[in-house]
């Protein structure tokens, strides 16, 4: 029985791991879309989830579309170097956000259980594996961060992450 929970956990760290190589991709993508569009990361006004803004990626900035889907959820796979704004991506995005912004701003992360501003201790991802926020089971999910640098959190928020007026959180499709 130990031998099982230990090959179960080293899957859900492995299905993690893919899944910050996935928002790695992602942000080498968006810093090429920075480059070719004035400083600015993907921006539709008026979205109401993530994958219009993020669908600008391909295929300009990339032509790889499986890195959208994060390897924990059950998405299905997205067709290879086509936009994908009617489909249904695992990723939340923080539209409005720049390099600029830095280290503690987050630019994406895994599917939230809602999209609203998030306080301390606040939930962020799901707590029992099931429903919204549910990448990672009850793993919590990852965070990216401005500047490219990435971390795993827990189902609650370590911090507040409030959002500046000209920020918008973006669930991905229901």
């Amino acid at each position: 029985m130990m031998l099982m929970g230990r090959g179960m956990f080293s899957n859900h760290q492995r299905l993690a791991a893919d899944c910050q190589k996935n928002l790695q991709k992602i942000y080498l993508a968006m810093c090429i879309y920075d480059l070719d569009n004035k400083g600015t990361f993907p921006a539709i006004e008026g979205a109401t989830t993530s994958e219009p803004p993020l669908s600008l990626l391909v295929p300009r900035s990339t032509t790889v579309t499986e890195i959208f889907i994060c390897p924990g959820s059950k998405e299905n796979k997205l067709p290879e170097g086509e936009p994908f704004a009617k489909r249904r991506v695992s990723y939340a995005y923080y539209m409005g956000r720049s390099k600029l912004d830095g280290a503690e701003a987050l630019l994406m992360s895994d599917r939230q259980v809602n999209g609203l501003p998030k306080i301390k201790r606040q939930q962020m991802f799901s707590e029992n594996g099931k429903g919204a926020g549910a990448n990672h089971s009850k793993s919590g999910g990852n965070l990216l961060f401005c500047d490219g640098s990435f971390r795993m959190a827990k189902a609650r928020a370590l911090h507040d992450y409030l959002l500046p007026t000209n920020v918008v959180l973006l669930n991905p499709k229901p």
